[in-house]
């Protein structure tokens, strides 16, 4: 059995960003078991969280960018592709810009800061995407992405450019030691032509020969020569690693990727997701609390709503202070169904909002500092709702804590049935005295 692993301390790098050119301090932090990897932006009020999920994912050219909320992530395959290849299951990694520092081009300078941060073992199993069937996407532009089941983790890549420029091709098994020594050091490279059309686009501002390679004709250009003879594919794996870790887990598979790009590897990530939360949905859920689940006595004994307006059963989780999951049965009995779409009975999506908020409440309520207080519903950001609820459904409310000040809370919420999200948002709530 393998164990979860995290950072032994905290670290930092400094440098320059590649796509906005301006300086950046990346801090990498332990986290708990169970955490994944999250991103922190302390240059922005209430420093939020942009959770390193392929959902949050909102653009991919020559990079990743992720967006939660209002803040932004861009530039994430390097950093994560470190930590995902040296085995690091959890870390927080907090940043005073949206953009890490790009070093050399490679994710050597993120090896080298997660070594020096020593990585720690943690009392809990790895949980593994283990692929049980292969999946297989083709893009118009020639990209084929492929994942099927294996033990380990390899990746067999063939990289060319559109003109069939130095074609390369490498297959690996991934371990931390090969991931250190053969595909870190790789660095990224862009064709010459393309140079002028991303500056206009306001991209590579921080861009120059010592933090890529130039592909010019049949020349590279570069501050030093090539680290490998076949460096191209090996960056592309880099990137393939840092891009799939979007999946949410470690994976277990061989991928085989013929021309990939951060679009077509977010996109098999997206892939591998969906695949596993319908095998989840399939089957009975098992919960691991951090601490006890609350019945529906337990729910009233913190929050003032009761019948008809009481919209959480029971608490079936709680992930330390800042995260927990609700159940809501859905039934045909509901009051409002009566009035709501009579004749196609639908869950009205603001009560799927106070759901949200009541879990949220629940949370904030079991802090001691907080006990006798009551929690009031504020304001509401980036609201959407994606499938309707029907009378039969379980409602599963997935409540994460963004920021909880002394009279403030933030939450990142969303509802899922049968493993898909049917309504998310951000709410903010004010902490008062009853």
């Amino acid at each position: 059995m393998e164990n979860q692993r995290t950072l032994a301390s905290s670290v930092s790098l400094t440098g320059s960003a590649l796509h906005n050119g301006g300086k950046v301090t990346l801090t990498l932090h332990p986290a708990p078991i169970g955490h994944g990897y999250k991103f922190r932006r302390t240059d922005l009020p209430d420093e939020p969280i942009v959770d390193a999920q392929v959902d949050h994912v909102k653009t991919v050219e020559r990079a990743t960018t992720l967006v939660q909320g209002n803040a932004k992530i861009q530039t994430i395959e390097h950093v994560l592709s470190a930590l995902a290849g040296l085995g690091v299951d959890n870390a927080l990694i907090e940043m005073d810009a949206n953009e890490p520092p790009i070093g050399d081009g490679s994710a050597a300078p993120f090896v080298a800061l997660i070594q020096e941060a020593g990585i720690f073992p943690q009392e809990a199993a790895r949980s593994f995407l283990e692929i049980d069937e292969p999946i297989h996407l083709e893009t118009p532009i020639g990209s084929i992405m492929s994942i099927f089941p294996h033990q380990g983790f390899r990746i067999s890549c063939t990289q060319a450019g559109s003109d069939g420029r130095f074609t390369q091709y490498l297959s690996l098994e991934i371990t931390p030691e090969v991931y250190a020594r053969d595909i870190a050091p790789a660095r990224t490279f862009v064709h010459y032509e393309d140079v002028k059309g991303l500056m206009d686009k306001g991209l590579i501002k921080g861009g120059s020969l010592e933090n890529a390679l130039v592909i010019r004709g049949d020349s590279v250009l570069s501050k030093e020569p090539l680290r490998f003879t076949d460096e191209f594919v090996r960056h592309k794996i880099l990137d393939i690693i840092g891009d799939l870790t979007l999946a949410g887990r470690p994976l277990r598979g061989h991928i085989v990727a013929v021309r990939p790009g951060h679009g077509p590897n977010t996109e098999l990530a997206r892939a591998i997701a969906k695949r596993y939360r319908d095998l989840v949905a399939m089957a009975p859920r098992p919960f691991t609390s951090s601490a006890p689940v609350m019945n529906i006595n337990d729910i009233m004994s913190v929050l003032p709503h009761r019948y008809p307006f009481l919209m959480v059963d029971r608490m079936v989780e709680f992930d330390g202070d800042t995260k927990a999951v609700g159940v809501k049965s859905v039934t045909i009995n509901e009051p409002y169904f009566q009035g709501h779409f009579p004749g196609h009975p639908v869950m009205p999506g603001v009560l799927q909002v106070e759901a949200m908020a009541q879990v949220a409440s629940i949370i904030m309520m079991r802090k001691t500092e907080n006990s006798g207080k009551i929690g009031y519903f504020m304001s509401a950001d980036e609201i959407k709702f994606r499938k309707p609820v029907f009378p039969g459904d379980t409602l599963f409310i997935h409540v994460e804590m963004l920021s909880a000040k002394r009279r403030l809370g933030k939450a990142a919420c969303k509802c899922l049935v049968n493993g898909e999200v049917v309504s998310e948002g951000i709410l903010l709530f004010g902490i008062v005295d009853k």
